[in-house]
């Protein structure tokens, strides 16, 4: 329920200076570097107009932007979406087609170089063909660890078959942000593109035929400055604490849903915030970062890097606003979150739509730039379109545009948003802050996040069997459960219970979700729940000369993991 300040905050939001912005950004294909700066310090401008103390950064991103793909078959040209970040083919690429029908890519540390390790006739992708030379054709969307999948097993290209009669747009990269020298090995080396389903399927035909192709892909690639707005609103008694609010103002062509309703969206969250200062306990942070598409999130990667130090010190929790306020994007069913901030982000749902929100693992996209620091994030998608409406549209699954199939095409435009849907989104993203921001203690449960750990590694520990075991993992977790449970239940003070659950958030987040080091950002491929020890559930996939090399990774694994969890546990006081 909402206390009297909330309901004020919550109604005191607007619509018309958030959609004057997403008319003018209408205009304004923001995949172009050059036309994002202007996008940044049309920001800027706004902000400031609005009275808004407002910082413009300005710094200068790696970026890859897309200029123009095909490909030629028996005279005919298919149009393609080029993967960026990745190898190009500008003069074309001509060889044979091959169909995977259902890919599934070699176990982790296998390699063509590593390959004699794992035994003669050892097959590290059942079922898969021979794609050595080939072009690869599979159903889906692009994505970096499908290309350096296929990459590895030998192929010269891949396109991507997309579910429908649009191509999207997509990156090739697994690297995150801007690379540093220890990133440039990951370079995706063959390129990529992607195709509409009717051109893919008679790819597919060709390909079933024995027929070769010439993909050609051209992406310019280098150092462009960027903008990056920022508005601080300092916190009246924990200076020294924020929540951060963000999303990213770069798009795919003009980008209505993906993402220029979250831009407004936090422009007018950041109007009603300010507005409402005198009641912040905590800072409040609000960025619009650029290189999202084109520089796999360079631009909060950056930002991430800038300020690291003060982010770990500082920064309670981060809010992704990414795709609120299209078109009938009523329902709540799948909001990313952190199991600590589960219970948080339901009750705001609630409070705010009187929908039951429901909720997934954030994966490694929408600018999730913070985990390595061990900053908890919840948010990206907000609002979908209900289920059976996108069923009975006949619409396959996207992630953002609310579900709409326009997301990462040029029909992205206006008619995908709706300014109603976006005030609602606007009064949840607003009040969620304004909670983080005021609450006496923050609204955060280390124990869920606990409770989840307990089943993944309960899980591991059953797929190992005799082959490793875990025990120490799963004492080490259990005294920490324990230890939580009754620091939570002595009722602690306030100033404690914050201190406390941010000091053993810092250590379980990246435990959870990252495989790096907390001032690296990992690689941009999915994570599995404490990727230290994930390859547990993948024992099964190495032949008996190759699992002595699995073992020694969850050895080492598993101390990182007891380490971290008995660090936790010291922090509690």
């Amino acid at each position: 329920m909402l206390t009297e300040t909330e309901a004020a905050l919550t109604a005191a939001a607007r619509i018309d200076h958030a959609w004057s912005l997403v008319e003018r950004f209408s205009t304004m294909r923001r995949q172009d570097p050059h036309e994002a700066v202007a996008a940044g310090e049309e920001i800027g401008r706004r902000l400031a107009a609005l009275g808004l103390p407002v910082t413009l950064h300005r710094p200068r991103l790696y970026l890859a932007v897309p200029k123009a793909a095909h490909v030629e078959l028996d005279g005919h040209r298919f149009a393609a979406r080029p993967a960026q970040l990745a190898a190009t083919a500008p003069e074309g690429l001509t060889a044979p087609l091959v169909f995977v029908e259902d890919p599934i890519g070699p176990p982790p540390g296998w390699t063509p170089n590593t390959a004699p390790l794992f035994g003669p006739g050892y097959d590290p992708a059942p079922g898969m063909p021979d794609l050595r030379g080939k072009i690869v054709l599979f159903r889906g969307m692009i994505l970096a660890e499908k290309i350096l999948s296929f990459a590895a097993l030998g192929a010269a290209a891949v396109i991507a078959v997309n579910p429908g009669p649009d191509m999207h747009w997509g990156s090739g990269s697994a690297i995150w942000g801007t690379p540093d020298l220890d990133d440039l090995p990951w370079r995706t080396p063959i390129p990529g593109c992607a195709v509409a389903k009717p051109d893919g399927d008679a790819l597919i035909e060709a390909a079933r035929r024995g027929a070769s192709a010439t993909l050609t892909t051209v992406v310019e690639e280098g150092w462009f400055d960027q903008v990056l707005p920022e508005v601080r609103i300092p916190g009246l008694e924990e200076s020294d604490r924020f929540v951060l609010l963000h999303g990213h103002y770069d798009s795919w062509d003009v980008g209505i849903g993906d993402n220029a309703t979250g831009d407004a969206c936090m422009l007018e969250a950041a109007r009603v915030l300010y507005e409402h200062r005198a009641s912040l306990r905590r800072g409040v942070r609000i960025c619009w970062w650029p290189g999202h598409s084109t520089g796999k999130f360079a631009g909060s990667t950056w930002y991430a890097d800038a300020f690291a130090r003060d982010l770990a010190r500082g920064c309670v929790a981060h809010l992704n606003c990414d795709s609120p306020g299209c078109r009938d994007a009523t329902d709540y069913p799948t909001i990313p979150w952190m199991a600590e901030n589960r219970a948080f982000v339901t009750e705001a749902v609630a409070d705010v739509t009187g929908k039951k929100a429901g909720g997934k693992r954030p994966s490694q996209s929408s600018d999730y730039s913070f985990n390595n620091l061990g900053i908890s994030g919840c948010f990206s998608a907000s609002s979908r379109i209900p289920k059976q409406e996108v069923e009975r549209r006949g619409w396959y699954f996207v992630m953002g545009n609310g579900g709409n199939t326009a997301w990462h095409t040029d029909r992205d435009q206006l008619d995908v948003a709706d300014p109603e849907v976006l005030l609602t989104d606007i009064r949840l993203y607003a009040l969620a802050v304004f909670r983080l921001a005021t609450h006496a203690a923050i609204p955060l449960d280390p124990g869920a996040l606990v409770g989840e750990l307990q089943g993944h590694l309960d899980r591991y520990a059953s797929a190992a069997g005799d082959r490793f075991d875990l025990a120490p993992s799963r004492a080490a977790m259990q005294a920490l459960a324990a230890k939580l449970a009754a620091f939570e239940a002595s009722k602690p003070d306030p100033a404690t219970a914050t201190a406390t659950r941010l000091a053993v958030l810092r250590r379980l987040v990246p435990l959870d979700y990252t495989r790096g080091t907390r001032f690296r950002r990992d690689i941009g491929l999915p994570a599995p729940p404490l990727t230290h020890l994930a390859v547990a559930a993948e024992l099964d996939r190495y032949p008996p000369a190759a699992l002595g090399f699995a073992i020694a990774t969850l050895t080492r694994g598993q101390n990182h993991v007891v380490a971290s969890l008995e660090a936790a546990a010291e922090a509690i006081r």
